[in-house]
């Protein structure tokens, strides 16, 4: 006799093909969905935590600053050496930080921290904080030929640039690069207190730079056409970052931050996966140049 259990399977009650499909799908828009606001929050705290490290990172410079007599420190430092680790210059001391980015695999100074970043005359003020240099959005990876990370795909040491009107090239700023981007007749900050005009909190001080423009410390906002000639802005190599869902971030010499939202799609173009050399790069009538030349630096007086 055939006695039946409560366990037992009964064949006559399963999904039909056409349900199980119906569930697929429900589950696949649902996926689609959720995407986007997963994608919105992984952004938002990115962005976040760049702010976090640009606002680190600022204080550290800061406190050096108090503690150096209001002296500023250089944005680059005034070795022509730049590419070659060996080469030192006196006023690498007063660099905030020295070295050059590339995407050579042989380059220590993408990959190793002592190299550079350990050296800053601001090591000491950030807490000793390696992950504070760069966004954590940044995409750029380089894969060491030596080291103890050779033959791993490692992301780079640093995204963060400073504005080269904040110390300049080694207390100067080189000529031959544009009256756009020489002192005179553009001033140069050397102490706290001659930021004055704009103000602390109108100048930019520590910018996220992209990926494929970074190189030494040092980020040049080119001041040709401002503010009367807006026809003839321009990038001079250095291009800000755009991780941030088309923004990027930035520090101001009081202490605050912001993530900027760019508007002209000449300031966002495709990420290269290699560095780019371009020099000056014309972009007439740009928004957002003309948005960090009013953050930058101002005519001297006469």
């Amino acid at each position: 006799m055939r006695h039946n259990s409560r366990f037992e399977i009964s064949h006559g009650e399963g999904f039909t093909l056409v349900e199980l499909l119906a569930v697929i799908a429900i589950i696949a828009i649902l996926a689609a969905l959720l995407l986007p606001v997963m994608s919105k929050s992984k952004a938002q705290a990115q962005g976040i935590s760049c702010m976090s490290n640009l606002r680190q990172l600022t204080l550290a410079w800061t406190q050096y600053v108090q503690d150096s007599r209001d002296f500023l420190p250089y944005s680059q430092s005034d070795n022509q050496g730049l590419t070659d680790p060996t080469t030192t210059d006196p006023t690498d001391a007063y660099t905030w930080v020295t070295g050059w980015l590339d995407f050579d695999p042989a380059n220590p100074s993408n990959w190793n921290v002592a190299v550079d970043i350990e050296k800053s005359p601001l090591w000491s003020y950030c807490g000793q904080s390696t992950g504070i240099w760069r966004c954590p959005a940044d995409p750029s990876m380089v894969v060491p030929s030596s080291g103890p990370f050779q033959g791993q795909t490692v992301p780079r040491v640093r995204s963060m640039s400073m504005s080269a009107w904040l110390g300049g090239f080694g207390g100067v700023m080189q000529p031959g690069n544009g009256e756009g981007a020489d002192s005179p007749p553009w001033r140069l900050y050397h102490k706290f207190n001659d930021l004055s005009d704009p103000g602390p909190a109108q100048t930019a001080l520590l910018l996220d730079e992209r990926s494929d423009t970074i190189t030494s410390g040092n980020f040049l906002v080119d001041m040709s056409g401002y503010l009367s000639e807006p026809q003839l802005t321009q990038f001079n190599w250095d291009m800000p970052a755009s991780y941030h869902v088309g923004a990027g971030g930035l520090s101001f010499a009081d202490g605050h931050t912001e993530i900027k939202m760019w508007r002209d799609p000449r300031t966002t173009p495709a990420l290269h996966n290699f560095e780019f050399t371009s020099g000056q790069i014309p972009c007439p009538n740009n928004a957002d140049i003309v948005w960090l030349q009013e953050r930058a630096t101002r005519l001297l007086q006469h």
